[in-house]
Protein backbone atom coordinates (compact mmCIF):
# COMPACT_ATOMS: atom_id res chain seq x y z
CA UNK A 1 0.00 0.00 0.00
CA UNK A 2 1.61 3.24 -1.12
CA UNK A 3 2.33 6.05 1.32
CA UNK A 4 2.33 9.65 0.13
CA UNK A 5 5.74 11.14 -0.59
CA UNK A 6 4.92 14.23 1.49
CA UNK A 7 5.85 13.52 5.13
CA UNK A 8 3.25 16.02 6.33
CA UNK A 9 0.50 13.60 5.25
CA UNK A 10 2.27 10.38 6.26
CA UNK A 11 0.51 8.31 8.94
CA UNK A 12 2.96 5.41 8.98
CA UNK A 13 3.07 3.68 12.35
CA UNK A 14 -0.02 5.43 13.69
CA UNK A 15 -2.90 3.41 15.12
CA UNK A 16 -6.27 4.71 13.98
CA UNK A 17 -9.54 3.61 15.59
CA UNK A 18 -12.66 4.12 13.44
CA UNK A 19 -16.16 3.67 14.89
CA UNK A 20 -19.06 3.04 12.53
CA UNK A 21 -16.41 1.62 10.23
CA UNK A 22 -18.73 -0.49 8.08
CA UNK A 23 -20.73 2.53 6.90
CA UNK A 24 -20.37 3.91 3.39
CA UNK A 25 -18.47 7.01 4.49
CA UNK A 26 -16.36 5.65 7.33
CA UNK A 27 -15.29 2.55 5.42
CA UNK A 28 -13.86 4.82 2.73
CA UNK A 29 -12.16 6.92 5.42
CA UNK A 30 -10.67 3.81 7.00
CA UNK A 31 -9.25 2.66 3.66
CA UNK A 32 -7.73 6.12 3.09
CA UNK A 33 -6.06 6.06 6.52
CA UNK A 34 -4.54 2.67 5.72
CA UNK A 35 -3.38 3.99 2.35
CA UNK A 36 -1.28 6.55 4.27
CA UNK A 37 0.31 3.87 6.43
CA UNK A 38 -1.94 3.79 9.49
CA UNK A 39 -2.83 0.56 11.28
CA UNK A 40 -6.62 0.73 11.34
CA UNK A 41 -8.92 -0.77 13.99
CA UNK A 42 -12.40 -1.10 12.51
CA UNK A 43 -15.25 -0.98 15.04
CA UNK A 44 -18.84 -1.91 14.27
CA UNK A 45 -21.77 -3.72 15.85
CA UNK A 46 -21.81 -6.46 13.17
CA UNK A 47 -18.44 -8.17 12.90
CA UNK A 48 -18.87 -9.54 9.37
CA UNK A 49 -19.50 -6.05 8.03
CA UNK A 50 -16.30 -4.57 9.43
CA UNK A 51 -14.40 -7.72 8.45
CA UNK A 52 -15.36 -7.01 4.84
CA UNK A 53 -13.72 -3.57 5.10
CA UNK A 54 -10.65 -5.12 6.71
CA UNK A 55 -10.40 -7.60 3.84
CA UNK A 56 -10.38 -4.71 1.35
CA UNK A 57 -7.62 -2.94 3.26
CA UNK A 58 -5.48 -6.06 3.50
CA UNK A 59 -5.96 -6.82 -0.21
CA UNK A 60 -4.32 -3.47 -0.92
CA UNK A 61 -1.42 -4.29 1.39
CA UNK A 62 -2.61 -2.33 4.40
CA UNK A 63 -2.81 -3.19 8.08
CA UNK A 64 -6.19 -3.49 9.81
CA UNK A 65 -8.27 -5.59 12.16
CA UNK A 66 -12.03 -5.77 12.67
CA UNK A 67 -13.73 -5.69 16.08
CA UNK A 68 -17.35 -6.08 17.13
CA UNK A 69 -18.25 -3.25 19.51
CA UNK A 70 -21.28 -1.19 20.48
CA UNK A 71 -20.11 2.38 21.19
CA UNK A 72 -22.96 2.81 23.67
CA UNK A 73 -21.60 0.09 25.99
CA UNK A 74 -18.69 1.23 28.17
CA UNK A 75 -17.61 -2.29 29.06
CA UNK A 76 -17.47 -3.24 25.37
CA UNK A 77 -15.33 -0.19 24.63
CA UNK A 78 -12.99 -0.99 27.51
CA UNK A 79 -12.56 -4.55 26.29
CA UNK A 80 -11.96 -3.57 22.68
CA UNK A 81 -9.42 -0.97 23.76
CA UNK A 82 -7.41 -3.73 25.44
CA UNK A 83 -7.63 -5.88 22.32
CA UNK A 84 -6.52 -3.03 20.04
CA UNK A 85 -3.64 -2.11 22.33
CA UNK A 86 -2.47 -5.71 22.15
CA UNK A 87 -3.02 -6.18 18.41
CA UNK A 88 -2.15 -2.80 16.87
CA UNK A 89 -0.83 -0.56 19.63
CA UNK A 90 -2.40 2.31 21.54
CA UNK A 91 -4.64 4.75 19.72
CA UNK A 92 -3.13 7.79 17.98
CA UNK A 93 -6.13 8.77 15.85
CA UNK A 94 -9.79 8.33 16.82
CA UNK A 95 -12.50 8.76 14.18
CA UNK A 96 -15.99 8.93 15.69
CA UNK A 97 -18.18 7.86 12.80
CA UNK A 98 -20.97 6.00 14.60
CA UNK A 99 -24.27 7.85 14.38
CA UNK A 100 -27.63 8.05 12.69
CA UNK A 101 -31.27 9.03 13.06
CA UNK A 102 -34.35 7.36 14.53
CA UNK A 103 -37.38 7.14 12.20
CA UNK A 104 -39.77 8.13 14.99
CA UNK A 105 -37.78 11.30 15.69
CA UNK A 106 -38.87 12.89 12.41
CA UNK A 107 -41.88 14.81 11.14
CA UNK A 108 -43.70 13.88 7.96
CA UNK A 109 -43.89 17.46 6.68
CA UNK A 110 -41.31 20.25 6.88
CA UNK A 111 -43.78 22.64 8.58
CA UNK A 112 -46.85 22.22 10.78
CA UNK A 113 -50.05 21.84 8.80
CA UNK A 114 -53.21 22.85 10.67
CA UNK A 115 -55.38 21.44 7.91
CA UNK A 116 -53.93 17.93 7.86
CA UNK A 117 -53.89 16.06 11.15
CA UNK A 118 -53.24 12.65 9.56
CA UNK A 119 -49.48 13.11 9.33
CA UNK A 120 -46.75 12.63 11.93
CA UNK A 121 -46.15 16.02 13.53
CA UNK A 122 -43.84 17.33 16.21
CA UNK A 123 -46.47 16.41 18.81
CA UNK A 124 -46.42 12.76 17.73
CA UNK A 125 -42.70 12.22 18.23
CA UNK A 126 -41.96 10.20 21.39
CA UNK A 127 -39.34 11.59 23.72
CA UNK A 128 -37.71 8.16 23.72
CA UNK A 129 -36.91 8.50 20.02
CA UNK A 130 -35.31 11.90 20.68
CA UNK A 131 -33.30 10.38 23.50
CA UNK A 132 -32.10 7.46 21.39
CA UNK A 133 -30.97 9.84 18.64
CA UNK A 134 -29.06 12.02 21.09
CA UNK A 135 -27.53 8.99 22.77
CA UNK A 136 -26.28 7.49 19.50
CA UNK A 137 -24.82 10.69 18.08
CA UNK A 138 -23.65 12.58 21.17
CA UNK A 139 -23.02 9.92 23.80
CA UNK A 140 -21.80 7.57 21.06
CA UNK A 141 -19.12 10.19 20.33
CA UNK A 142 -18.36 11.01 23.96
CA UNK A 143 -17.82 7.46 25.23
CA UNK A 144 -15.13 6.37 22.73
CA UNK A 145 -13.22 9.57 23.52
CA UNK A 146 -13.42 8.87 27.26
CA UNK A 147 -12.08 5.36 26.72
CA UNK A 148 -9.41 5.81 24.04
CA UNK A 149 -8.16 9.26 25.08
CA UNK A 150 -6.71 7.73 28.25
CA UNK A 151 -3.88 6.47 26.04
CA UNK A 152 -3.88 9.45 23.68
CA UNK A 153 -3.21 12.19 26.24
CA UNK A 154 0.28 10.85 26.93
CA UNK A 155 1.38 11.03 23.29
CA UNK A 156 1.42 14.82 22.83
CA UNK A 157 0.46 14.43 19.15
CA UNK A 158 -2.87 12.59 19.02
CA UNK A 159 -6.01 13.42 17.05
CA UNK A 160 -9.76 13.04 17.56
CA UNK A 161 -11.97 13.59 14.53
CA UNK A 162 -15.73 13.67 15.05
CA UNK A 163 -18.34 13.36 12.31
CA UNK A 164 -20.91 16.14 12.38
CA UNK A 165 -23.51 17.11 9.77
CA UNK A 166 -24.91 19.96 7.68
CA UNK A 167 -27.87 20.00 10.05
CA UNK A 168 -25.59 21.03 12.92
CA UNK A 169 -25.21 24.53 11.40
CA UNK A 170 -28.79 25.12 10.29
CA UNK A 171 -31.35 22.48 11.29
CA UNK A 172 -32.74 20.59 8.35
CA UNK A 173 -36.50 20.19 8.13
CA UNK A 174 -38.09 16.97 9.43
CA UNK A 175 -35.11 15.86 11.59
CA UNK A 176 -35.10 17.94 14.80
CA UNK A 177 -33.48 15.33 17.05
CA UNK A 178 -30.66 14.53 14.62
CA UNK A 179 -30.02 18.23 14.00
CA UNK A 180 -29.88 18.99 17.71
CA UNK A 181 -27.60 16.04 18.43
CA UNK A 182 -25.12 17.00 15.72
CA UNK A 183 -25.13 20.61 16.93
CA UNK A 184 -24.16 19.22 20.32
CA UNK A 185 -21.32 17.26 18.67
CA UNK A 186 -19.98 20.55 17.25
CA UNK A 187 -20.09 22.16 20.69
CA UNK A 188 -18.43 19.16 22.33
CA UNK A 189 -15.71 19.22 19.68
CA UNK A 190 -14.85 22.83 20.52
CA UNK A 191 -14.95 22.20 24.27
CA UNK A 192 -12.66 19.18 24.04
CA UNK A 193 -10.25 21.00 21.74
CA UNK A 194 -9.73 23.65 24.42
CA UNK A 195 -9.56 21.15 27.28
CA UNK A 196 -6.97 18.88 25.69
CA UNK A 197 -4.87 21.58 24.00
CA UNK A 198 -2.20 21.55 26.77
CA UNK A 199 -1.31 17.94 25.86
CA UNK A 200 -1.50 18.69 22.12
CA UNK A 201 -4.44 16.38 21.55
CA UNK A 202 -6.24 18.02 18.67
CA UNK A 203 -10.03 17.65 18.38
CA UNK A 204 -11.80 18.60 15.14
CA UNK A 205 -14.82 17.52 13.14
CA UNK A 206 -15.95 17.18 9.57
CA UNK A 207 -19.50 18.04 8.48
CA UNK A 208 -20.33 16.02 5.38
CA UNK A 209 -22.83 17.50 2.97
CA UNK A 210 -25.22 15.20 1.17
CA UNK A 211 -23.90 11.78 0.22
CA UNK A 212 -26.03 8.88 -1.00
CA UNK A 213 -25.78 6.16 1.65
CA UNK A 214 -27.81 3.13 2.67
CA UNK A 215 -29.38 5.22 5.44
CA UNK A 216 -30.77 7.97 3.21
CA UNK A 217 -31.16 6.29 -0.20
CA UNK A 218 -34.92 5.77 0.23
CA UNK A 219 -35.32 9.40 1.25
CA UNK A 220 -33.41 10.78 -1.73
CA UNK A 221 -34.16 8.41 -4.61
CA UNK A 222 -37.23 6.76 -6.07
CA UNK A 223 -37.43 3.09 -7.05
CA UNK A 224 -36.48 3.97 -10.62
CA UNK A 225 -33.38 5.83 -9.42
CA UNK A 226 -34.76 9.31 -10.04
CA UNK A 227 -34.44 11.99 -7.39
CA UNK A 228 -37.20 12.63 -4.88
CA UNK A 229 -38.45 16.21 -4.42
CA UNK A 230 -36.27 16.52 -1.29
CA UNK A 231 -33.19 15.39 -3.22
CA UNK A 232 -33.98 17.85 -6.01
CA UNK A 233 -34.18 20.61 -3.41
CA UNK A 234 -30.78 19.59 -2.01
CA UNK A 235 -29.12 19.64 -5.43
CA UNK A 236 -30.71 22.99 -6.21
CA UNK A 237 -29.04 24.40 -3.08
CA UNK A 238 -25.65 22.77 -3.67
CA UNK A 239 -23.50 25.02 -5.88
CA UNK A 240 -21.50 22.05 -7.22
CA UNK A 241 -24.81 20.45 -8.32
CA UNK A 242 -24.15 16.88 -7.21
CA UNK A 243 -24.13 14.58 -4.21
CA UNK A 244 -20.81 13.85 -2.58
CA UNK A 245 -18.79 10.76 -3.34
CA UNK A 246 -17.38 9.01 -0.23
CA UNK A 247 -13.87 9.59 -1.54
CA UNK A 248 -14.50 13.35 -1.42
CA UNK A 249 -14.10 13.21 2.37
CA UNK A 250 -10.70 11.57 2.40
CA UNK A 251 -8.44 14.52 1.59
CA UNK A 252 -9.93 16.60 4.41
CA UNK A 253 -9.73 13.66 6.83
CA UNK A 254 -6.07 12.94 6.05
CA UNK A 255 -5.24 16.63 6.43
CA UNK A 256 -6.94 16.82 9.85
CA UNK A 257 -5.35 13.57 11.06
CA UNK A 258 -1.81 14.37 9.94
CA UNK A 259 0.93 16.85 10.77
CA UNK A 260 -0.29 18.97 7.86
CA UNK A 261 -2.86 20.45 10.29
CA UNK A 262 -0.75 20.38 13.45
CA UNK A 263 -1.91 23.90 14.50
CA UNK A 264 -5.59 23.27 13.72
CA UNK A 265 -7.96 22.34 16.54
CA UNK A 266 -11.56 23.07 17.50
CA UNK A 267 -12.87 23.47 13.94
CA UNK A 268 -15.74 21.85 12.05
CA UNK A 269 -14.95 21.61 8.34
CA UNK A 270 -17.88 21.37 5.89
CA UNK A 271 -17.29 18.96 3.00
CA UNK A 272 -20.46 19.81 1.16
CA UNK A 273 -20.00 21.11 -2.38
CA UNK A 274 -20.81 24.63 -1.17
CA UNK A 275 -24.19 23.81 0.44
CA UNK A 276 -23.42 25.70 3.66
CA UNK A 277 -22.15 28.74 1.72
CA UNK A 278 -25.23 29.16 -0.48
CA UNK A 279 -28.01 31.50 0.57
CA UNK A 280 -30.63 30.01 -1.74
CA UNK A 281 -30.87 32.95 -4.15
Amino acid sequence: MGVTADPLFDLTGKTAVVTGASGVLCSEIAIALADRGAKVALLGRTLKNVEAVSTTIKAKGGSSKAYSCDVMVVEALENVRKEINRDLGTCDILINGAGGNHPDATTQNPVYDHQNQNTRTFFDMPVSAFQQTFDLNLVGTLLPIKIFARDMVDKHESVVLNVSSMSAFNPLTKVPAYSGAKAAVNNLTQWLATYFAPVNMRVNAIAPGFFLTSQNKQLLTNEDGSLTPRAQQIIANTPMKRFGDPGDLCGTVIWLCSDASRFVTGVVIPVDGGFSAFGGV
